[in-house]
């Protein structure tokens, strides 16, 4: 049996006196909280149909949006969130395309519709407290005015290609909501809950929910729960969850557990969402969780375990055992056997689509695998895991291929920064012993170099806690058994690790530590890198070591570790038991925490519980440094205090935003018109809504035109709160002036009065007159900008080029000493892990009133340690160590939520570019002051307000804003950049990309071809004079479109003048010394006027003459020979006239013949009688037209 705890032997008289004993005298510990409840958090996923439902709970799996929450909007047609008027910033690539609006309709012109969206899940909160009830307290706290204030960080993505890097951050204060579960006789409420809507983030599967009061009602400590997104489920039709990568097993059986080694867990660090934990004896079955454990599964793999062995593979004994389990941000490895298999996880937020695995997926299939080796950290926009062959192809590690003959490899480390390996190498030389190496391997020159090799024999140390070995000192007896290698890249520590402990900062000079026994052999390491470091032997015993000293302390078994015990038994903890075996060990937050299998009462389970470094290291301290003196008759006890020490506190840190890069947002849930203050199934729809919108306008905010006021959330608000935009007497509050209001884009529509401020709204709401019985107020969705230091340094600190990093340091001595003594008692060392790129000057000031040391402590970047990158890319790491002289193991601070060791703080640095920063087209002062040199601005016929044009025979001059999307800073860009015209094309549909070939011949003034797009009166020009180097000094763009240039010759497609829409790039990288960011942007740029070519404009004026002095021409004539042509119409008119007449005659004549043929002569007679007169009357009117005719013929 492997025990993570004693064997639990009756605890004597003497220990439980002597537990009792360490808490009375222990100075931390007189119960000064014995008044405040022990409360805790509780956190649980509910979906949009188990909100309200006592007890339910969802997994993380549905990461698709919902439709649905738009049905809610449609009823809030009065509010600031119109969805006539907000769904017209949700467009595609370009933010306004309008669509006219016929009048009488009843709404304003909008854009193109668009539908609010929620996220798939809530947040239930709740608290409990020590002996009380839930439910109780719940309605209490809501009642003494408790809300939950919910903090989500997003962990950015591996995949920097394909997402953009961010530290993003939203704030939500939770809704109270009344439970469905069961009627109550209470007349407000029996069952509730605080409910958030749990966000999820494109690019993003790891949460971080960290919950707090704001301040009212029972005191609640802050918690932090880990929400990931479990990819390796699936929803079924009957709504059932089933995993993808195997069958779960409910039956958590003694034997797999029980006398089971513990193993080590690994993933990608803060990347992966999902752990997976292998060893279970003869099964192939894993743990997986995706809660750290939280609460987890055991789940059978659907793997193919019928494998045998080759010729060239070793001869094993053939087991079902997972052996070594990876996880990713997305995918799972494990080895079973000596074979490899991986499974891809269904993530939509990372890939946009199901690339999910169908099925386990074997990997080097001809190669005998022996071990897989993690890779801690993500580099290069990738994940790493690397295989060591053993058999036929030994000394493969599979990274790409690398070989060494003759050995054997035993561990490899991924060094992502100087993308080499470091390879933990046993070589065979037949003329002598065994021996060991450590051996660099550069992947981009393919050179290997041996950097140590490990001696033989155990050094002897002579009673010191560390020994330099540089080969000639003493040896032991011992061999040195090597069996791993473990690295941090923030320190560049690196630890060598079998039956002894070595530790280097430059993979070459070794110091051995000599507090670890050699009887021992270390199993594993479990890193915090952020200065802790636990060690597991063979023997599950548990050591700890504090980086940047040389002292290894026993952690388990110990005299702590019994003390510790048996308190926790005296308090009836249900976190320990008489049989207990240590599954795991890991690092979360940086605290230790154990997975231990508990045998209590014949049952078996797993629990997750924390290590208690800093008390197990203080009762060791009490346990061995007292001394009893006698006082008059009886004996005092008194505790020797090694801390050098009583008070240590950080002061004057700056506000953390511009070091730690951490973008946030604040949301409030909308008011509710209800008397309990409770909110509804629509309210809460409404929360998604908005706090889907709020997150939608930061993504869509990296554009390339810079708005006039540098906030994401100001177009969502800009025509409501224009007191917000405009201070008194019309300035621009917050940045530029706003753009003039521009013309309708739509002839003939009218726009409606200008939109009412807030206050209107605000007055529905006091009148309980809002639609929807819900408010929103517009002041509750923001950007945060001035967060404020909280006392302690920052997780990380970003650093661009020659930026400082500037706190004090605050020290009080334990007694008053003199001057000189104060001085050498306390010390403060700053390490560094890269002094060659990082420097820190300290400063100390004595206090001697108040027994005191001031060190102000200033970390500068050394401005030559990194190239320019894109903003959160590529960043080098290293670390600054603030350490007290003496203080390691011995310093300790009480909190609520016990002690904290003191005295060593670790920061980890990243040098480069830092996240959050961007550079964008300043369109606003580019119009002002291209009005101003040009003494008159064009716009296009077709005014697009997103885009305006420039002429063509203007001079153009572009700037452009450095905007700080973590601090709000927006300034005007002082560096220098090149300019290049990268595509283009007559309309924005027809735009094209050009291939560097044709960019050179477009930009550059080396250029022969007659193929200039634009020239300028500037000379700078970069090293190779290949392209022009502009700044915001610079004396503007003159446009050519030369001959041989695409935009030479524009036909244009109406009667107004041709247009061209150029895709321009604008990079400061290699002309800018004064950042490490390597600015790029790519924006479009409408050019209207552009002229004709000499040719066509010719032949365009040759037709135009040849046409208009045809007319002139053709009117001289048509005006010589009108009356000409008159008379001959006339005279033709008149013939035509008495040719349809006599035809007509004759008609009649025929007629009246065969008519009267068989009448009397007398009716004969009086016929013709009548048939002459009608002849002599159409004569008549002949004679008359003629006259009327001529009366009527001009004179000439």
């Amino acid at each position: 049996m492997s025990p993570a705890g004693p064997a639990w032997p009756r605890l004597r008289v003497l220990q439980a006196l002597w537990a009792l004993l360490v808490v009375l005298l222990a100075p931390w510990r007189l119960w000064a909280i014995k008044n405040t409840q022990e409360c805790t958090w509780q956190v649980v996923l509910n979906n949009f149909e188990t909100v309200g439902k006592k007890d339910a709970s969802d997994r993380f799996v549905d990461q698709e949006p919902l439709y649905t929450v738009d049905k809610v909007f449609s009823l809030l047609v009065d509010a600031p969130i119109d969805p006539d008027e907000v769904r017209g910033l949700v467009s595609g690539k370009r933010e306004r395309s309008w669509t006219c609006t016929p009048l009488g309709s009843g709404h304003l012109p909008t854009l193109s519709l668009q539908t609010y969206l929620g996220f798939p899940y809530y947040l239930k909160i709740n608290y409990s407290c020590k002996g009380e009830s839930s439910e109780a307290l719940v309605r209490k706290g809501h009642l003494t005015g408790l809300k939950p204030v919910v903090l989500v960080t997003f962990q950015s993505p591996v995949n920097f290609h394909r997402w953009k890097i961010e530290q993003l951050q939203i704030q939500m204060e939770a809704a109270p909501f009344r439970s469905k579960a069961e009627r109550c006789n209470a007349e407000e409420v029996c069952l509730m809950s605080w409910y958030t809507p749990m966000p999820i983030k494109n690019g993003s599967v790891v949460m971080r929910v960290d919950v707090s009061s704001n301040g009212l009602g029972p005191f609640i400590p802050n918690k932090r729960f880990r929400v990931n997104i479990n990819g390796f489920l699936e929803r079924q039709r009957d709504n059932t969850l089933q995993f993808t990568v195997g069958n779960e097993l409910f039956n958590l059986i003694p034997r797999y557990f029980v006398n089971v080694p513990s193993r080590p867990l690994w993933y990608t660090v803060d990347q992966a969402p999902v752990f997976i934990l292998g060893g279970i004896p003869e099964e192939k079955a894993i743990l997986l969780t995706d809660t750290n454990f939280k609460d987890f599964f055991l789940v059978e793999l659907s793997i193919d375990s019928c494998w045998v062995g080759s010729f060239y593979c070793p001869p094993t004994s053939f087991t079902a055992t997972i052996y070594d389990a990876i996880a990713t941000e997305s995918t799972l490895f494990i080895r079973q056997n000596q074979l490899i298999y991986y499974f891809t996880g269904t993530y939509t937020t990372l890939h946009e689509s199901n690339r999910g695995s169908e099925r386990w997926v074997r990997v080097l299939a001809n190669e005998c695998i022996k071990k897989l080796c993690p890779v801690h950290f993500h580099s290069n926009g990738s994940e790493y895991v690397m295989a060591l062959t053993t058999g036929k192809h030994e000394g493969y590690v599979h990274f790409g291929t690398i070989t060494v003959v003759n050995c054997s490899i035993t561990w490899a480390v991924f060094i992502a920064g100087d993308y080499n390996l470091l390879l933990l190498v046993e070589i065979e030389d037949p003329s002598t012993r065994k021996y060991f190496q450590v051996v660099s391997y550069d992947l981009v020159s393919d050179y290997l170099v041996v950097l140590y090799t490990i001696p033989e024999f155990i050094p002897d140390a002579r009673g010191l806690e560390f020994l330099m070995v540089l080969g000639t000192e003493s040896y032991t007896n011992f061999p040195m058994v090597p069996k791993g290698m473990s690295y941090n890249p923030y320190n560049n520590l690196l630890f060598i690790w079998g039956n002894f402990l070595l530790q280097s900062y430059n993979s070459e000079n070794f110091i051995y530590l000599a507090d670890f026994p050699k009887e021992l052999s270390i199993k594993y390491l479990v890193n915090s890198f952020y200065g802790d470091t636990a060690i597991v032997t063979e023997t599950e015993e548990i050591w700890y070591l504090l980086e940047g000293s040389y002292q290894v302390y026993k952690l388990f078994p110990s005299k702590g570790w019994e003390v510790h015990v048996s308190l926790q038994v005296m308090q009836q903890s249900s976190l320990y038991a008489p049989n207990e075996t240590m599954v795991t060990l890991f690092y979360e937050d940086h605290r230790l925490y154990q997975l231990v299998y508990l045998i209590d009462n014949q049952q078996g389970r797993l629990v997750k519980r924390l290590v208690p470094v800093e008390q197990l290291l203080m009762y060791q301290q009490i346990s061995t440094d007292y001394l009893l003196e006698r006082q008059g008759s009886h004996l005092t006890l008194s505790f020797t205090n090694f801390c050098p020490f009583t008070v240590m506190r950080l002061r004057d840190l700056p506000n953390p935003q511009i070091y730690t890069r951490q973008e946030r947002y604040r949301a409030q849930p909308p008011r509710v018109l209800e008397p309990g203050g409770f909110h509804s199934d629509n309210s809460l729809a409404v929360y998604q809504g908005l706090v889907y919108y709020l997150l939608w306008l930061h993504s869509k905010y990296d554009k390339p035109y810079a708005d006039p006021v540098h906030d994401p959330t100001w177009r969502w608000w800009k025509n409501k709160k224009q007191d917000q935009v405009r201070g008194e007497g019309g300035e621009s509050v917050g940045g530029p002036s706003p753009d003039p209001p521009s013309p309708s884009p739509c002839p003939g529509t009218v726009f409606a009065p200008h939109p009412v401020p807030q206050d209107y709204y605000f007055y529905l709401a006091s009148n309980w007159r809002s639609a929807g019985s819900v408010h929103v107020d517009m002041a509750s969705y923001e950007k945060i900008y001035d967060l404020k230091a909280e006392n302690e340094l920052p997780e990380r600190i970003f650093l661009d080029k020659g930026t400082s990093y500037r706190f004090s340091v605050f020290l009080t001595a334990g007694e008053p000493e003199p001057l000189c003594t104060v001085q050498s008692k306390v010390g403060l060392a700053v390490v560094l892990a890269d002094p060659e790129c990082i420097e820190a000057v300290v400063k100390e000031k004595v206090l001697v009133n108040r027994n005191s040391v001031l060190f102000w402590v200033t970390l500068s970047d050394k401005r030559f340690c990194f190239d320019q990158g894109i903003s959160g890319h590529h960043l080098m790491k290293t670390s600054m160590l603030l350490k007290v002289v003496g203080s390691s193991g011995h310093c300790f601070q009480n909190t609520h939520q016990g002690p904290r060791m003191q005295g060593n703080l670790m920061v980890p640095v990243l040098i480069g570019c830092p996240p959050g920063k961007r550079l964008a087209f300043d369109i606003t002062y580019t119009l002002e002051y291209n009005r101003l040199q040009n003494k008159h601005y064009f716009d296009c016929v077709h005014v697009d307000p997103e885009m305006p044009c420039f002429l063509f025979r203007d001079i153009f001059y572009p700037f452009f804003l450095i905007q700080d999307l973590v601090t709000g800073d927006s300034g005007s860009f002082q560096g220098s950049y090149v300019l290049k015209v990268v595509g283009g094309g007559p309309t924005l549909d027809t735009i094209k990309e050009y291939s560097e070939e044709d960019i050179y011949r477009f930009n550059s003034p080396l250029d022969k071809t007659g193929s200039l797009i634009w020239t300028t009166r500037n000379t700078t020009t970069t090293e190779d004079s290949a392209f022009n180097i502009l700044s915001h000094n610079s004396l503007g763009i003159e446009w050519l479109c030369m001959e041989n240039s695409p935009c030479h010759d524009t036909i244009p497609h109406s009667i107004f003048a041709s247009e061209f829409f150029f895709k321009v790039l604008v990079s400061n990288r290699g002309v800018d010394k004064s950042t490490y960011c390597d600015y790029q942007l790519t924006f479009q740029l409408h050019i209207h006027g552009l002229p004709l070519s000499a040719r066509r404009a010719f032949l365009i004026l040759m037709v135009s003459a040849s046409l208009i002095v045809g007319l002139v021409i053709l009117y001289v004539i048509s005006c010589l020979l009108s009356p000409y042509v008159v008379k001959v119409c006339n005279v033709l008119c008149w013939k035509i006239n008495n040719i349809v007449a006599w035809e007509s005659y004759i008609y009649s004549v025929a007629s009246d013949t065969r008519a009267f043929s068989n009448t009397s002569g007398t009716k004969s007679g009086e016929s013709s009688g009548g048939i002459s007169r009608v002849v002599s009357m159409v004569a008549g009117e002949n004679k008359t037209d003629t006259k009327e005719t001529l009366r009527k013929k001009p004179i000439s």
